[in-house]
């Protein structure tokens, strides 16, 4: 079992300038059009995959804090089956999963998912809701190596 200590600061607080990039990345993700909830879901969802406890923490209270339902961060491992999640959003879900497992499948975003991913999110849509899947696979990246544990989030 991993011990409950970081390995070291998040490398975010290590090197503060860098911290308004990141976050200068994010506001254009939100204001891009495409729906809010959509950017939480993706979030949580590529944390649970990558096994980011902080994201996963961090994730579920600001969704919650948000709007979100129980019921949907509940089922969110499992949106293909659980009925709380519109077409766009499933659409959202099925991009961040196959970005974030592109080792999986020679064409890990195949034309049918891109072209499910156009229909529900308009061009500046879909360039937010990239940004953000990419952003979180970031902070997943930093996260787990250093192993920053879940409820210690300081941003």
């Amino acid at each position: 079992m991993t011990p409950m200590t970081p390995r070291m600061k998040s490398p975010v607080e290590v090197l503060p300038d860098a911290f308004q990039p990141i976050q200068a990345i994010l506001a254009a993700a939100f204001k891009s059009g495409a729906p809010p909830p959509a950017h939480g879901l993706v979030h949580l969802r590529i944390a649970q995959i990558n096994g980011c406890a902080q994201c996963i923490d961090g994730g579920a209270k600001h969704a919650k804090h948000s709007g979100e339902t129980d019921e949907r961060l509940f089922a969110i491992s499992a949106w293909r089956e659980a009925p709380y999640f519109t077409e766009a959003e499933r659409a959202a879900l099925a991009l961040a999963e196959s970005i974030t497992r592109l080792s999986d499948r020679a064409d890990p975003v195949s034309d049918e998912l891109w072209q499910q991913s156009t229909h529900h999110f308009d061009e500046s849509a879909l360039a937010g809701l990239l940004l953000s899947i990419a952003m979180a696979n970031f902070f997943n990246r930093l996260n787990v190596p250093t192993r920053q544990i879940a409820g210690t989030q300081k941003w």
